[in-house]
């Protein structure tokens, strides 16, 4: 069984790396249906691994320059307060019944399948982005370019401590869109930095609930910080539209089974 988590650490860590995509669109549903782990235990221990998976995988999109740390600044404005304030609803209305176990599996397949018709239509949506680039500068202007990213962390911060889905998977549709110009290497990079401080506040505050399996995170840790590093090196030479066409039919698959568990 730890054999298992530490092939499936290393798996995921190649998928972040290449794709910034993966750490709960891939792990969580794996920990679930697999090796049939509690929901909640499986989101809270997935954050930790995600957050101490996408340390090196930043570092390394750093020392390579595909990191916009201003973008990550943003980002973190608005993903760190609704991340604070999802963990106070969560202790509040509690996670560890029934009832709660359920709600955090449909809203994992749910926005597994949004992600994968995202993932289809990210060349269509890089297309208008691109056309509608100068119009939306000259209207919108760098103060509701600022608000935007804002906006779309605190999207992702509430997201992601429910489920841990979203910081890379949603959150690189959205900066590609924002950010049309920049290359997806740099989206990537800049998507991995900021999941990093917050998948672990996050996943520290489901520490602190109760939903976190430390005998299960540092197996999964083993394989996928080796994992990572090559995914990270790799992310420049991978063929982008194959990597894309695969993730889709995976995450797609993933939350039509996980609408049934």
């Amino acid at each position: 069984m730890e054999f298992g988590y530490i092939v499936s650490g290393f798996a995921i860590g190649i998928l972040v790396g290449m794709t910034g995509i993966g750490g709960g669109s891939l792990m969580t549903p794996l920990l679930i249906m697999v090796f049939g782990i509690h929901p909640t235990t499986a989101v809270g221990t997935d954050l930790l691994f995600a957050s101490a998976t996408k340390v090196v995988g930043s570092i390394i999109h750093g020392r390579q320059r595909t990191v916009c740390w201003p973008m990550v600044g943003r980002l973190l404005l608005g993903s760190l307060p609704g991340a604070a304030l999802t963990l106070v609803v969560l202790d509040l209305v509690g996670i560890h019944g029934q009832v709660a176990n359920r709600v955090i599996s449909q809203v994992l397949a749910v926005l597994l399948l949004i992600t994968a018709v995202l993932l289809v239509a990210k060349p269509w949506l890089l297309r208008q982005a691109g056309h509608r680039e100068s119009e939306r500068i000259t209207f919108l202007g760098p103060t509701a370019s600022l608000v935007m990213t804002i906006a779309v962390g605190l999207m992702l911060g509430v997201v992601v401590t429910i489920c841990s889905v979203g910081a890379g998977a949603l959150g690189t549709i959205a900066l590609l869109v924002l950010y049309p110009r920049l290359p997806v290497a740099k989206i990537i990079g800049s998507d991995i930095a900021h999941a990093v401080p917050l998948t672990l506040l996050a996943g520290l505050g489901h520490w602190w609930l109760g939903s976190v399996n430390p005998e299960i995170l540092i197996p999964l840790l083993v394989g996928s910080i080796p994992g990572i590093a090559l995914g990270s090196v790799g992310v420049q030479i991978a063929p982008e539209p194959l990597l894309r066409a695969g993730l889709c039919i995976l995450l797609a698959a993933t939350g039509l089974r996980l609408l049934h568990v």
